[in-house]
């Protein structure tokens, strides 16, 4: 006598194939849709909406670019041009707050005229917003060309040196 158990194998008929929960199925449809959402609004190169690099008119010395700024990508290094002490130090804060990709401050020679923000080419936009949002007129951006405002920060992609008139 033997009270053999039979193998799943011998247990179903035979051309019946394995079926999953109703539940299985569902969390594996959820996970799919899912998926495919957040592959569909993840910025690429091609995605609709995403900057498209743009040249400048002849006779202009920056590239621009078209479309929403990416601050959290835009590094920003502030530097304090005046004798006030921790300036840089506040509109660091105020721009992390909004979001943007600060560097820790620094200083820069002491600026007898205002407030400059340079760009490296292709962030004109960046620093266009970061005028408006310290409430600065757009006259003081500057394309950076070969301008080195402080030390190590010829890659930045913003350098924004603080002058008297963003001390009051």
């Amino acid at each position: 006598m033997s009270d053999r158990v039979p193998s799943s194998h011998e247990a179903r008929p035979p051309g019946s194939h394995y079926q999953p929960s109703l539940w299985v199925v569902l969390v594996i449809v959820v996970l799919f849709v899912g998926g495919a959402v957040v592959m569909l609004r993840s910025p690429g190169a091609s995605a609709p909406g995403s900057p498209t690099p743009t040249t400048a008119p002849a006779g202009s010395p920056t590239t621009t670019t078209t479309g929403v700024v990416d601050r959290a990508k835009v590094t920003v290094q502030v530097a304090n041009g005046t004798k006030v002490t921790g300036l840089a130090g506040s509109y660091t804060q105020k721009l992390q707050l909004l979001n943007w990709a600060t560097l820790p401050p620094g200083n820069a020679a002491a600026l007898a005229g205002r407030t400059t923000i340079y760009f490296n080419p292709g962030y004109v936009n960046a620093a266009r917003e970061i005028a408006a949002e310290i409430k600065m007129p757009a006259s003081i951006i500057r394309p950076r060309g070969g301008a080195i405002p402080i030390a190590n920060a010829a890659h930045d992609d913003i350098i924004l040196v603080l002058g008297p008139n963003a001390a009051g």
